[in-house]
C-alpha cells in the first residue's frame, strides 16, 4: 500500500531569466519544462511557466526543433483563438550510459532522453580482482552495450558512474568502499572516460538513485524527496527544493548515525546465528548473500517467526531513520528501492508506512507519500545514466552563482 499527498496538477518548473548571455541556462529551463510534461507544452504555456519572454521562448524552441531535441506533437484548442502547437521531447534524440559498481554485481544500462532503459548488461563483481582489470571490463561492457544498440557514439551524451561511498567527487575517485578490498583511492571516473571515449561523471550510488527517481521515477513530481536505498548496503539520496544534496565531499546520505544502516550480509549472518538459515548460506563474498536473503524472505512469508522477526526489526530501524530524516528535511515524498527491496519491500512497508503516517513531526503540516520505486532493482545504474541527462538537460542554478555563466553539455 502507498499513500500520495495532494499536489498541484502540474509539476513545478524552474524559472528562467531574460538577462543577456543566459541563453544556455534558459535552454535547459525550457527543455526541463517540456520533459516534465508528458502531454506536451505550448510556447504560450512555456512562457507562462518559466517567466521567459515570448520572443525568448520562440528563439529557444526554434533552435531545439532544428536540433531534433524536441518536436511538435499536436494542437491544443483553448476554446478561443488559434489552437496552440504542443512541443514534446524526442526521446531518441540522444542517449546516456550508466554503470553501477556494487560489491555484488556490476550493472550497465543505456537510456534515452526520458530515462527509459533501452539496453542493459550485468555481471558478478570479481572478488579480490585487480582493479585495473575490473575497470577495463567495465569499459568493455559500456562499449559493447552501445555497439549492440546500434546507436552512433555521437548521440551518447556521456557516461555516468554510480559507486558505493565514500567517494571523492571532485577527483573522480572511489575511496576504499566497504566490502571492496583493494580499491583504495582509485580514479575510476578518469579510467572509464579514457577507455570508452565518453565524458564521465562519478557520484555516490544512493545519490544517483534519487536523481533517477526525480528524473523518471515515482518521485518525479516532488521537489522535496528522500530515497532509501537497500542493496548490498543502505543509504539515502536527498532532494530539497528540487536540488540534490551531496555535501561537501559528495558523501551525503550515510544512515549509520540514524540507526538505519544495513547490509544483506548482516541479515544473512543474523539468520545463520539464530539457526533460521543453515551454514550453507554462509557469506564469503558479497555476491553470495543473495541466496540467503531469498531464503530468509521465503521463510518469513511462510510464517517462520524468527525469519519474520529479523525483517521486522530491520523495518523498525529503517522506519526510525526515515522518519528522522523526513522530519529534518521536511520532505513530502519517501521512495524505497534497490536490489534487496524487491525481496523485502512488501513486508518492510507494513511496518514503515504506519510509522511515517503517525510521526507527529512528519504529519503535522502536510501528508507524506510513501512509495516503492517504479524503476526496478537497477535504479542506481539508471541513476548513473540520469546524472548525465540531468547535467545536460536540467537547469543548474548553482552554475550561475559559481561562474556567472552556466556550464551545459552541447547537443
Amino acid at each position: 500500500m502507498t499513500s500520495k499527498p495532494e499536489r498541484s496538477a502540474r509539476p513545478s518548473i524552474r524559472r528562467g531569466t531574460n538577462l543577456p548571455r543566459m541563453g544556455d541556462f534558459n535552454e535547459s529551463v525550457i527543455l526541463d519544462a517540456i520533459r516534465r510534461h508528458s502531454a506536451g507544452l505550448s510556447r504560450v504555456e512555456l512562457a507562462q511557466a518559466t517567466g521567459l519572454s515570448a520572443q525568448t521562448v520562440t528563439n529557444i524552441t526554434r533552435r531545439l526543433l532544428d536540433q531534433g531535441t524536441v518536436r511538435e506533437s499536436g494542437k491544443l484548442n483553448t476554446g478561443s483563438g488559434k489552437p496552440r502547437t504542443l512541443l514534446e521531447i524526442v526521446p531518441t534524440a540522444r542517449y546516456a550510459v550508466g554503470i553501477h559498481l556494487d560489491p555484488a554485481v556490476i550493472t550497465c544500462v543505456l537510456v534515452d532522453l526520458l530515462g527509459r532503459v533501452v539496453g542493459e548488461r550485468s555481471r558478478r563483481t570479481p572478488s579480490g580482482g585487480d582493479t585495473d582489470e575490473i575497470a577495463v571490463d567495465m569499459a568493455d561492457s559500456v562499449s559493447a552495450l552501445v555497439a549492440e544498440s546500434g546507436i552512433d557514439d555521437t548521440r551518447v551524451l556521456g557516461l555516468g558512474i554510480a559507486a558505493p561511498g565514500p567517494i571523492d567527487a571532485a577527483a573522480g575517485w572511489v575511496v576504499d568502499p566497504p566490502e571492496m578490498p583493494g580499491w583504495g583511492r582509485y580514479p575510476l571516473r578518469d579510467r572509464l572516460s579514457e577507455a570508452t571515449g565518453f565524458s564521465a561523471l562519478l557520484d555516490k550510488d544512493v545519490t544517483a538513485a534519487v536523481v533517477a527517481e526525480r528524473w523518471a521515477g515515482a518521485g518525479a513530481d516532488s521537489r522535496n524527496l528522500l530515497f532509501f536505498y537497500l542493496g548490498t548496503g543502505s543509504g539515502m539520496g536527498l532532494v530539497v527544493d528540487d536540488t540534490v544534496l551531496r555535501g561537501v565531499s559528495g558523501n551525503a546520505g550515510e544512515v549509520g548515525g540514524l540507526g538505519a544502516a544495513c547490509s544483506i550480509r548482516a541479515l544473512v549472518d543474523e539468520g545463520i546465528a539464530l539457526g533460521v538459515l543453515g551454514a550453507e548460506f554462509t557469506v564469503l563474498d558479497p555476491a553470495d548473500a543473495q541466496p540467503g536473503l531469498e531464503e530468509l524472505a521465503s521463510l518469513a512469508a511462510a510464517g517462520e517467526s524468527q525469519a519474520a522477526g529479523i525483517i521486522d526489526r530491520l523495518a523498525v530501524r529503517i522506519g526510525r531513520g526515515v522518519c528522522a530524516a523526513a522530519t529534518l528535511l521536511d520532505v513530502d515524498t519517501v521512495v524505497f528501492g534497490g536490489p534487496a527491496w524487491h525481496l523485502l519491500g512488501e513486508r518492510l512497508l507494513l511496518t514503515i508506512e504506519p510509522m511515517v503516517a503517525r510521526s507527529p513531526f512528519v504529519k503535522a503540516t502536510h501528508a507524506t507519500a510513501v512509495l516503492t520505486t517504479t524503476l526496478g532493482e537497477n535504479v542506481a545504474a539508471i541513476g548513473a545514466a540520469s546524472l548525465v541527462l540531468d547535467q545536460a538537460l536540467s537547469a543548474q542554478p548553482q552554475n550561475l552563482l559559481l561562474s556567472g555563466r552556466p556550464t551545459v553539455t552541447e547537443f
